[in-house]
This record gives C-alpha cells, structure tokens and sequence, in this order.
C-alpha cells in the first residue's frame, strides 16, 4: 500500500487575522501581549531545536 504524503505530516494551521476595527485600545493592547508572548515562546522553541540540531552535527557530523 503506498504511502500517502498527506498522512505524514499534519496540515498546518492559518492564522486567520481578527477584525481590528471591532476592538478597544485595551483590547489591541492585550491582543499586541498575547503575540508578543507567543513570538518569544516561538523563538525559544527555534532556539532548543538549534541546540539539538547542533549537538547531533557534533556527533554525527554534518552531511554534506
């Protein structure tokens, strides 16, 4: 039975952009806390996957 490419990897997520418009000033600024907590939970995450990425290159060795 072949292997469907759709059955690897899961779908990705879209990020569907919120009515601004709609909001108050408190709630843009809430909303601005939120994402800037989740870029940084974002670049935490790419950083630890770095680190594993680099220490098995070190002992596995890159491949070319």
């Amino acid at each position: 039975m072949p292997i469907d490419s759709d059955d690897l990897e899961p779908p990705k997520k879209k990020i569907v952009p919120l009515n601004l418009d709609a909001m108050s000033i408190a709630e843009l600024e809430a909303y601005i806390v939120q994402l800037t907590s989740e870029i940084e939970r974002a670049k935490l995450k790419i950083a630890a996957k770095k680190s594993h990425r680099d220490a098995a290159s070190a002992v596995f060795g890159r491949k070319p």
